[in-house]
């Protein structure tokens, strides 16, 4: 018998999940556009044998700050979500694999964790405290008859 969280547990969860996994994402995203600015991070990927680091280093700042902020505001979730499974897949790919799993070694259980959750994230929604489901709940259907 499979069971799951339902009604306020459900969407309280989800709120956690959501919240502590964009607060990490913001974080990396910030020192890849902050502190340590988009030209170092460009760099380091460069190092690491990024393909086009350039993009790849911009693409990764912007999901991971932007996408966090995204996350813990419970917008566009699924779309987030995959887009965040995209950007560990890369840094999995690219830079950990060859490191094997613990990240005290540079391997990829971070990123995998985090995409992991992101993918849970992109399966189940953002729940009722979001902003995915205000907008959701706002949207009036359209009648055949009312419509032009």
């Amino acid at each position: 018998m499979s069971r799951s969280l339902s009604g306020a547990a459900r969407d309280i969860t989800l709120l956690v999940a959501r919240v502590v996994l964009g607060v990490d994402l913001i974080a990396h995203g910030w020192q890849k556009v902050v502190t340590n600015g988009i030209g170092a991070t460009t760099d380091a990927f460069a190092g690491m044998g990024v393909p086009v680091a350039p993009v790849s280093a911009v693409f990764a700042a912007a999901v991971e700050l932007v996408g966090g902020v995204m996350l813990v505001a419970g917008a566009v979730t699924a779309v987030v979500g995959l887009l965040v499974v995209l950007d560990m897949l890369g840094a999995a790919l690219f830079v950990h694999l060859t490191h094997g799993i613990f990240v005290t070694n540079g391997g990829w259980e971070l990123v995998g964790v985090i995409a992991a959750a992101a993918l849970a994230l992109a399966a189940a929604g953002a729940g009722r405290f979001s902003l995915d489901h205000l907008i959701a709940s706002r949207r009036q259907p359209v009648h055949a008859a009312t419509a032009v």
